[in-house]
């Protein structure tokens, strides 16, 4: 999403390197720079100004650090600014009501809000609260039959709404029957239109009568940059929403809207979309949204995906194998699957800090990606025996693998290659202690990775 304004950003920064200090003098050209990348980026004119004003009096002022380089000071300075215009924090759902809470799920027609639901309901649900789905729809039944689609896909009950049924009586029925049944949480899917008109607002306006949400969340396209400003801004003079979902935030828009909506329509953006599954909706944080778009990595992100998608005790397992040498191709296996889980090396590796310019210059993601769906299909084609003792692949069997998996006899090679450097390495680990193995790697020793794992 932020790809582009994130590179101008960090290579402004980067003329301020050969100042001694932050003056007026060498400060106007990087905050023109600045000014240019904001609007390039589909920001709101009225936010790049009021972004410019506040970086130039920070950074003119007395709070400006002697002991740091100005880039440093500089890119502090709009790291903090970044994210007073994200938001600050995120105050979260307001879930503290009598249940059951009611949500509205607002926005125009191809938004995403349908999905966005399923997805809200699924985060909820983990979080061990009872959701019942609504759909309130009525204008298109294909929205109707989407949403009973998900409920089923998470396991969430779902309210029968008939097409012919009026919004408001489904409210009230829907509530009712939430409240009989004890559930936490009613998400209602709203109505959209492809315009904002008068009996779409008309008909918002009395469902959020009849519910009387305690949350009502605006879901916007992120894609659209300014179009979904002003979309936000009408919703929000009509209906005063709690909150902003952006969809498609994994795209590759310019960033306009995440970095326009708070500020026009006063109110936080509480989620975002990051993709089609329905366990991409993130908790949007504009603390670390403004550190990746200054290339300061999202370890935290990183820590959370790793906690979704590794099983403790089978860490646990394969850790002892590991220091056991017992660590085979069976192993190698379980670990590639659990890294398909992280997403894309890509995703992976921008949630490192300063690995920005890597993934930029290297050529060979989309390649080591190849070679990792490769190398798992050359250890599929083995069987469990195999996987289990590499030193039954004789000639003969390489062969067979080589043929099951679509490869040559050099691939299945290449990996087994590969798989007893892995094994040699972790013995020297061993013998070595890991200390020791780290310092003889940062002073470029051996012991590293072998060839293929890198990655």
């Amino acid at each position: 999403m932020f790809d582009a304004l994130s590179d101008k950003l960090t290579a402004t920064a980067r003329k301020l390197r050969g100042y001694g200090k932050i003056r007026e003098s060498n400060i106007e050209e990087a905050l023109r720079d600045v000014r240019l990348s904001l609007l390039e980026a589909d920001v709101n004119f009225r936010v790049v100004k009021e972004f410019i004003d506040a970086v130039k009096v920070r950074a003119l002022g007395a709070e400006v650090l002697e002991s740091v380089s100005p880039s440093q000071q500089f890119i502090k300075i709009v790291h903090d600014e970044l994210v007073s215009v994200l938001g600050g924090e995120n105050p979260g759902l307001d879930l503290k009501a009598k249940p059951p809470v009611a949500i509205m799920m607002v926005g125009l027609q191809g938004s995403g809000k349908t999905t966005t639901t399923g997805k809200l309901a699924l985060r909820l649900k983990k979080d061990k609260r009872r959701v019942y789905l609504v759909p309130a729809d009525v204008q298109r039944p294909a929205a109707i039959e989407q949403l009973k689609t998900l409920a089923k896909q998470i396991d969430v009950d779902f309210y029968p709404t008939a097409p012919g049924d009026k919004p408001v009586k489904i409210a009230k029925r829907a509530l009712k029957e939430a409240e009989l049944q004890g559930y936490d949480v009613v998400i209602f899917d709203t109505a959209g239109r492809l315009a904002i008109d008068e009996p779409l607002m008309k008909e918002l306006v009395a469902l959020k009568e009849e519910v009387d949400p305690t949350e009502v969340l605006f879901v916007a396209d992120s894609m659209t940059g300014q179009d979904a400003v002003k979309t936000a801004e009408k919703f929000n003079q009509v209906l005063d929403f709690t909150g902003v979902v952006l969809t498609k935030m994994d795209g590759d828009a310019r960033g306009g809207a995440a970095l326009s909506i708070k500020h026009v329509t006063g109110k936080p953006i509480k989620f975002a979309g990051m993709g089609e599954k329905l366990t991409d909706l993130e908790v949007f944080d504009p603390q670390r949204v403004a550190n990746r778009m200054l290339d300061m990595g999202d370890v935290v992100a990183l820590v959370e995906r790793a906690a979704e998608v590794v099983d403790v005790d089978d860490a646990q397992r394969m850790t002892q194998r590991l220091m056991n040498n017992q660590f085979s191709l069976e192993d190698f296996l379980s670990q590639l699957r659990t890294m398909k889980k992280f997403g894309s090396l890509e995703s992976m590796l921008k949630m490192i800090p300063g690995s920005k310019q890597m993934v930029k210059d290297s050529a060979d993601l989309s390649a080591a990606e190849r070679e990792l769906k490769k190398t798992e299909a050359i250890i599929n084609s083995m069987t469990a025996a195999e996987r289990r003792d590499h030193t039954l692949l004789n000639g003969n069997r390489r062969k067979r693998i080589a043929m099951g998996s679509g490869t040559e006899v050099s691939d299945v090679n290449r990996v087994v290659k590969n798989y007893l450097e892995m094994r040699k390495m972790i013995s020297r680990v061993q013998k070595m202690g890991m200390g020791k193995m780290m310092r003889n790697l940062m002073r470029g020793g051996g012991g590293g990775m072998p060839p293929g794992f890198g990655m």
